[in-house]
């Protein structure tokens, strides 16, 4: 969706598998950030930030009015439960996880990411901003109608452990009941809602 509000709807971002291609550790970092650019992860980040929970907290590469002064792939490639989220109902989480899984040297904070390596995929971004940005009106009106303290944070928290359990359970009746999870979870995002239903319409073949 783009922001006139018409809808992008790119075909599948990711090259197909096949030869190895060269890359760096600075190029999948910058296609990380602009994938996530593109989806409004700005605006996002901006709410949760706001009521105290920025992921950034106590990493000793967080500078006061700069931000981060070490990017790295492991931090890149981390997603908040709210992103995880936007990911899961565009139908991109299994894009991005995809790329970020060839991306060796991945750990907490920091990476061991050679500068060289390959990839078979590669990862271009979506023009969704819109989407982003009505996913965060819904969590703005939230904090503002929920006095208590952390709340956006304790759903943060809940949202990324039932798509944790999406992910870990084979049990076709478990993964059902953490769909319903989010689903549930995930009520009161009416903007985001509507503006996704016009974002998958368009999407159908």
């Amino acid at each position: 969706m783009s922001e006139s509000g018409s809808i992008d709807t790119p075909s599948n971002t990711l090259a197909p598998t096949g030869k190895h291609k060269p890359t760096t550790r600075t190029k999948v970092i910058e296609q990380g950030t602009d994938y996530l650019n593109a989806i409004g992860s700005d605006q996002i980040c901006g709410v949760c930030i706001d009521n105290g929970g920025s992921c950034c907290k106590g990493c000793r590469n967080l500078a006061d009015g700069i931000g981060c002064k070490l990017r790295n792939t492991s931090c890149t490639a981390w997603l908040c439960g709210f992103l995880r989220y936007f990911l899961y109902e565009t139908e991109l989480l299994r894009e991005w996880e995809s790329f970020w899984k060839q991306v060796p040297g991945r750990d907490y904070r920091e990476d061991y990411t050679p500068e060289h390596f390959t990839v078979r995929k590669t990862l271009s971004p979506h023009n969704l901003r819109l989407l982003g940005s009505e996913l965060a009106e819904d969590l703005k009106a939230l904090a503002e109608s929920k006095p208590r303290k952390g709340y956006i944070i304790d759903l943060r928290e809940q949202i990324d452990r039932s798509l944790d359990e999406l992910t870990i359970w084979r049990n076709h009746s478990k993964q059902a009941i953490a769909r319903k999870n989010i689903q549930l979870l995930s009520r009161p995002f009416h903007r985001f809602h509507r503006a996704l239903e016009h974002y998958l319409n368009d999407t159908l073949p």
